[in-house]
């Protein structure tokens, strides 16, 4: 078996679609409608919160092209629940401006935008409940009226923390609308907090964040003379999207059928979105359709990140030894709270550090808002933008150095984490280490004026799950890898890199086939930093059982035993004597001749994550702001990670600097903003900022490799990670430069300006 040092040589291979994603060749989801394909526009709610009464669809009906407008009565919905997925139309009640209201199809795309402005709604406004911390208390008005049993959740996606051991929150009157709440808490938070020579405490805000992906939602689905349903999909979650369709529309499994295209882009939005209201049509009218959500759509009906509320408080002794932490965590569930990031984001506020005492209140509460959805690391960076701020103020106050402080109170393997789960080996004391001897750092006090360098540290849970694979020995010599898996950063390419080094093959002579749900071995979901971790190990055990397939097969042929075998550089040859061999082509030849007496060369495998390999990364941020305007210019931004192994160091690292980017954009620019009424302001591109390449720095990666128990050589999840400490070194860098410590996010020129006027009362 090749060394895996192999998988990372100077030439760097590049990603197996690199070229045909360059070339324009390869062909997404909304460029695959089949023969007499209709087409889907959505015809969206104006107010945030209604009964609705009617839909009149008469004039739109009358439009040359359009063939029908369907509302929720028209799909053919199996039972109703509480989650968005059995709900893709407003069902009797409007939850937020922008719900999907009706379905208009149409021949063409131009004839279904034109049937949507036809339709008319009639509906009885409701109050609208727009505000978080107002949703939570005793007597606020009801977000949601209508409820039809339980609520799905996706937080097992992401790695979900300790639940079972949490606690329902008892000391506080809600409201109807906290539909989650849970407490973690050891020791007593009161009377440590009472011995902390120092105390800080503050309240956090975040706002909306959208995914922003290339490509919006898509799906194309069809039904066949058996009634049968297909849908293919810009998808992360091939196997999840198959139950989730068949159990909306009361289907066996096995007469749905999913494929996932190659996807434009994801960071967690595209679970199921599209695909009811596509699939429901089809169903409905029996003809294939086609729903290619517009940018204004997917702004408008998507499920973006949750804004929240966070009030957190830190107790430590005088020379900043951690010792207390208090902690209540609101989070915006919107309309359809489908993921749990209230969960998440009590798990990353305790951060990388230990705690004599905690108490972690982490609420969800509905609203006439989005339905929520994940986006890189739900919940993560705002709890770690608050925990790390006042970090940052506390080593400010106790006279430390901000990154020695981190590393006196970093937690060690075994250390309970808030969840009461041991902690396992992380790379974060090496992360930080290289951040302290970083140039940068160590320069900071002769910064220009209005220039400043800030630091922070984020950890993610990892991912846990099953995964399968299958290795088939082609006749051609070569391998083919199949997997169920939605590719969305390159991991194919990693994975085929893991088949190579196991039959030490080189790398063009092994193909990967991403199956759909009729093909593919099982598939966990493509998110939570979860591809290599998980796939890796299965993969490797595929591919191992072919190569002792193969060894078996050439003991005949050389006349040896198979313990004195080995395969190396596309031959079994015997050890020690290497002219004595038989190439794998040779024997594949064998295996594949009609009539041959050899059993096909292939394996399935199958393999669980038990536990999850915590992420670890830290940022130092160096920007300017300017004096006069308050804009903020990032200078430069070094980005520090544990990934366990690089197995593919050139993915890793787009990987990370696609993070880096994100997180700016989090820190400075990016919300969706609703009018006072709730209607969204920010729906195009036009008005929700994003970074650009002009406006990204010099992002400087490197690379740490604690090695983790269970993923392939030791590798770790890598997806996540880069997004989660970002806000909070950016804020951190603005208190360095300004003296201002910030509390939300995004922290705007604006909001830089108010809190330069309240400083100065």
């Amino acid at each position: 078996m090749t060394d895996p040092v192999a998988l990372r040589t100077a030439s760097r291979p590049p990603r197996l679609d690199a070229v045909s994603k360059v070339r324009g060749g390869l062909r997404y989801c909304g460029d695959l409608p089949p023969a007499g394909v209709l087409h889907a526009r959505l015809v969206t709610a104006p107010v945030a919160h209604a009964v609705l009464n009617g839909v009149d669809a008469g004039a739109a009906l009358d439009l040359p092209g359009v063939l029908a407008v369907l509302t929720a009565a028209d799909l053919p919905i199996a039972e109703p629940d509480d989650s968005r997925v059995f709900q893709p139309l407003a069902n009797g009640e409007i939850l937020w401006a922008g719900h999907p209201v009706a379905i208009v199809v149409a021949e063409t795309e131009a004839a279904a935008e034109d049937g949507v402005e036809a339709v008319s709604l009639d509906y009885t406004a409701l109050e609208a409940v727009l505000d978080l911390e107002a949703a939570a208390r005793p007597d606020s008005p009801r977000a949601r009226r209508s409820k039809h049993g339980r609520q799905a959740s996706l937080e097992n996606v992401h790695g979900a923390i300790g639940a079972p051991e949490s606690e329902t929150i008892v000391d506080e009157e809600l409201s109807d609308n906290v539909v989650r709440r849970y407490l973690y808490r050891s020791g007593d938070v009161d009377a440590v907090m009472a011995q902390c020579d120092v105390v800080l405490q503050r309240r956090y805000r975040a706002g909306w964040v959208h995914q922003v992906p290339l490509e919006a939602p898509v799906a194309v689905a069809s039904v066949d003379a058996d009634g049968a349903l297909t849908v293919h999909t810009s998808t992360q979650a091939l196997f999840i999207t198959r139950d989730m369709l068949a159990s909306v529309f009361g289907l066996p499994q096995t007469k749905v059928r999913v494929v996932a295209t190659p996807m434009g882009g994801s960071f967690g939005s595209k679970f199921a979105l599209a695909e009811p209201l596509a699939a429901g049509a089809a169903l409905a009218l029996g003809r294939p359709v086609r729903l290619a959500m517009t940018r204004t759509e997917d702004f408008l009906a998507s499920n973006p990140a949750a804004a929240a509320v966070m009030d957190v408080r830190v107790g430590a002794s005088a020379r900043g030894d951690l010792e207390a932490l208090d902690a209540r965590l609101m989070f915006d569930d919107g309309a359809f709270a489908d993921l749990s990031c209230e969960m998440l984001a009590a798990f990353c506020i305790g951060g990388p550090y230990r705690w004599r005492a905690f108490r972690v209140k982490a609420l969800g509460a509905e609203t006439n808002r989005f339905g929520t959805g994940a986006y890189r690391a739900p919940g993560a960076p705002q709890a770690i933008f608050a925990l790390e701020s006042l970090i940052d103020e506390l080593a400010q106050r106790t006279g430390r150095d901000a990154l020695e402080l981190r590393l006196d109170n970093l937690v060690g393997e075994g250390d309970p984490r808030i969840d009461g789960i041991a902690w396992s080996r992380t790379g974060m004391r090496q992360c930080l280490e290289r951040l302290r001897d970083h140039p940068l750092w160590q320069r900071r006090s002769e910064l220009p004026e209005n220039e400043g360098v800030g630091v922070a540290a984020g950890v993610w849970t990892g991912a846990r799950d099953a995964a399968g694979a299958v290795c088939r020995l082609d006749g051609d010599g070569t391998v083919t890898i199949v997997t169920g898996i939605a590719d969305m950063t390159g991991a194919e390419s990693t994975l085929a890199a893991l088949a190579a080094a196991e039959l030490d093959l080189p790398l063009e002579h092994v193909r990967m086939v991403s199956a759909d749900t009729t093909a593919a071995p099982y598939a966990p979901p493509s998110g939570g930093s979860s591809a290599t971790y998980l796939f890796g190990p299965a993969v490797r055990a595929a591919a191992r059982e072919v190569r002792d397939q193969l060894i078996e097969l050439a003991a005949d042929e050389l006349e040896a035993a198979v313990e004195d075998l080995e395969l190396a550089g596309g031959e079994v040859r015997v050890k020690g004597a290497e002219f004595r061999a038989i190439g794998v082509a040779a024997l594949a030849e064998s295996v594949w001749s009609f009539g041959g007496s050899m059993a096909p060369v292939q394996a399935q495998s199958r393999t669980l994550a038990e536990h999850a390999a915590p992420l670890s990364s830290a940022n130092l941020v160096h920007l300017r702001v300017d004096p006069d305007t308050h804009e903020v210019t990032v200078l430069s931004c070094v980005a520090v990670q544990d990934v366990g192994h690089a197995l593919n160091p050139a993915l890793i690292e787009a990987q990370i600097e696609g993070g880096a980017a994100q997180g700016i954009g989090r820190a400075l620019l990016e919300e969706l903003v609703h009018d006072g009424s709730g209607v969204l302001v920010t729906d195009s591109l036009m008005g929700y900022a994003l970074p650009v390449a002009e406006g990204t720095p010099r992002i400087e990666i490197q690379l740490v490799e604690e090695p983790s128990d269970e993923g392939p050589w030791g590798a770790r999840g890598v997806g996540e990670a880069p997004v989660l400490a970002v806000p909070a070194a950016v804020g951190n860098a603005i208190g360095a430069a300004t003296g201002l410590r910030m509390t939300a996010l995004p922290m705007t020129a604006a909001r830089i300006w108010r809190a330069r006027q309240d400083d100065a009362r």
